[in-house]
């Protein structure tokens, strides 16, 4: 349904265009995308995004830890600006929508405004964060991560990818190492549009997702030590065989998750398996492990379990088992003023909608440890995500990003009297 009771509308024409033409940048053949972040594909993508923003009359500086800043100048220079944006880097096998509709329907909502001539009281910035994923050097969230404090840039820097390759050496070797300070400064608000990732909006007809917040998770690097040996030649009773241990890990954190309903999120997405030879009993297995959840109380006993449960598996296995927590983050709830403006920007628009909350991570939830922050999420296709089919429909893409226009203007307009 198009965009109703406004003559302010964003060209979606224009939007479906830019958001395919970003496709085409590490376009995959099932049809999604491979932006791994800092990749020589992911630098095509940035300086495509550059280019179109300086297009647009932006201005666009770069931080240190490659999070990338375009800036539209409001009337009144001493206001704080409004911020919005989302990431531009995706999974090896990811969707075309994944953060890009952020990000691309963020510089629509720029373009919009040069087209209708309006000038924002606050300034506005449209941000693209550094690698929101996580999938090339194993922590998610890293750019809003150093710009929020919550790790620093040293530690950033010092993450390698699988083949020894550093943040610091990689965002050199692309050109986006930038000069500005990666730290938090002062904002008025920021506010993010993403698809849902999941299928209750799909399920439930609705148009628009008022995100109230995001659930809390707890990630880990879990490692299983054995001894490799001869396939043929050890017996039961000798084995130490560190991917039998793993395998009934990962049984375990199934069943935990299983145990607290439709609620409950664990999961294990990387598995790497030493020597992986078919004829060696595996002697190491290195695995990531990851519990969510609404509650931050239900986090915190299944962290407690899981650290008690897993060890003991190791033990009768025969099996050293390691674990190292990469972060916990608790249940960031959003600021209710930001998501009455996406609330109020929905009803005004016609838009069918609910409150929801986030099951995913978004470098919103960092950005809200400073910053007044809410989320705008649009349905997407079976509520598949992180994957090549992903899909979204232009009117879908059309609605997310008007209701981003009414927040984002009704925000920079705001009277501070």
């Amino acid at each position: 349904m198009p965009a109703a009771n406004t003559n302010q509308r964003i060209d979606a024409k224009r939007l479906w265009d830019l958001l395919m033409s970003m496709a085409e940048i590490g376009a995959t053949p099932k049809g999604g995308v491979r932006r791994l972040t800092l990749s020589d594909v992911d630098r095509r993508g940035r300086d495509r995004f550059r280019v179109e923003c300086e297009a647009a009359g932006l201005k666009v500086r770069v931080d240190a830890i490659g999070n990338m800043f375009a800036r539209r100048e409001g009337r009144d220079p001493k206001r704080l600006p409004v911020l919005f944006g989302s990431h531009l880097d995706s999974q090896p096998s990811g969707g075309k929508f994944d953060g890009a509709l952020g990000v691309l329907a963020g510089l629509e909502v720029m373009r919009s405004l040069n087209d209708l001539g309006i000038v924002t009281e606050a300034p506005i910035e449209l941000v693209n964060w550094t690698d929101e994923e996580g999938s090339r050097f194993g922590h998610s969230l890293m750019g809003s991560g150093v710009w929020s404090g919550v790790f620093s840039l040293d530690k950033a820097y010092s993450l390698k990818d699988v083949d020894g390759v550093t943040v610091e050496s990689a965002l050199s070797g692309i050109g986006y190492r930038g000069d500005q300070q990666a730290a938090a400064f002062a904002a008025d608000a920021y506010f993010e549009l993403h698809i849902e990732q999941g299928p209750i909006l799909e399920q439930e007809t609705k148009q628009i997702g008022i995100v109230t917040g995001a659930q809390a998770q707890v990630w880990y690097d879990a490692r299983t030590v054995g001894q490799d040996s001869h396939a043929g030649t050890t017996p039961p009773s000798t084995r130490k065989d560190a991917l039998v241990c793993a395998a009934r890990v990962i049984d375990l954190v199934d069943r935990m998750m299983r145990a607290r309903g439709e609620d409950g999120r664990g999961t294990v997405g990387q598995l790497l398996v030493l020597p992986n030879s078919r004829n060696v009993v595996p002697g190491e297995v290195r695995f990531s492990v990851e519990f969510r959840h609404p509650s931050d109380a239900e986090v915190d006993r299944l962290d407690r379990e899981f650290r008690r449960a897993a060890p003991a598996i190791a033990r009768d296995c025969g099996v050293e088992l390691e674990l190292e927590t990469l972060f916990k983050i608790p249940a960031q709830p959003f600021d209710p003023a930001c998501i009455d403006l996406v609330r109020q920007g929905a009803a005004k628009l016609g838009y069918s909608a609910r409150e929801i909350v986030s099951g995913a991570g978004h470098d919103a939830v960092y950005v809200a440890r400073h910053v007044p922050t809410a989320m705008i999420f649009t349905p997407c296709k079976d509520g598949l995500s992180h994957n090549e089919a992903e899909s979204i429909q232009p009117e879908e893409a059309e609605a997310g990003c008007q209701v981003l226009f009414e927040a984002v203007l009704a925000r920079a307009n705001r009277s501070l009297a």
